[in-house]
């Protein structure tokens, strides 16, 4: 069983989309587990449906969704305090640094985080490339393994299978309900479902076939 698992991402909604079913089963295993997230999505598009966030008002928004996300997970949560679309300019070392010794205090034995190249977004790449880095510079003792989730189309083409699948389907209620903590932005992403109301089962089996299974690599180093 893991001591203590470490999750990076950039953007608050990024952990229940990605992984809040492993995150679920890591919790009901008593595991701890602490988000780090990059930024506060201030420069995402999805201002809510119908509008109700401006640039000014967004990053407030969203820092409370991400809270109540993790509240619905139960995980921690530390903002790490970089500015959205800007992680790929960031001295990558810098980042690795900073990371390195949050990594260092916490001491996980597991970390999960993007694959470099295989995370569509430029942020999702710049933060798993800089999270890889700061477990390549920890005691090789003390470094935990890292699980990188690639999320392109073509990334078993590219990559192989992935060695972990995990089936998140027994969890998906609460991977769903994390979801929709982040009004802002699952009120555009998942536009079938109609928020205050009950989402149909129609409805959420989709999501679940969509949604219901985790994949990641582990590193190799």
């Amino acid at each position: 069983m893991e001591k203590h698992v470490v999750v990076i991402y950039p953007h608050p909604d990024d952990e229940s989309f990605g992984a809040a079913g492993t995150i679920s089963q890591f919790r009901e295993q008593g595991v701890p587990v602490t988000y780090l997230c990059g930024t506060l999505g201030e420069m995402g598009r999805n201002m809510g449906s119908p509008t109700f966030a401006n640039r000014e008002s967004l990053p407030k928004i969203r820092k409370e969704e991400l809270i109540q996300a993790c509240k619905v997970l139960d995980m921690e949560v530390q903002m790490l305090g970089y500015r959205d679309k800007t992680l790929e300019y960031e001295d990558r070392k810098e980042v690795a640094i900073h990371l390195k010794g949050i990594l260092e205090e916490l001491k996980p034995s597991l970390v999960i985080t993007h694959y470099p190249d295989h995370a569509i977004h430029p942020d999702h790449n710049a933060l798993g490339a800089a999270a890889i880095e700061a477990v390549r510079m920890m005691d090789s003792e003390e470094s935990p393994t890292v699980w990188a989730q690639a999320i392109t189309n073509t990334q078993d083409e590219d990559l192989g299978k992935p060695d972990i699948i995990n089936d998140v389907t027994g969890d998906f209620e609460k991977k769903l309900e994390a979801i929709l903590a982040h009004k802002s932005q699952a009120s555009g992403m998942l536009k079938t479902f109609n928020q205050g109301e009950d989402i149909s089962d129609d409805h959420k089996e989709l999501a679940k076939k969509r949604l219901g299974k985790e994949r990641f690599y582990i590193w190799k180093y």
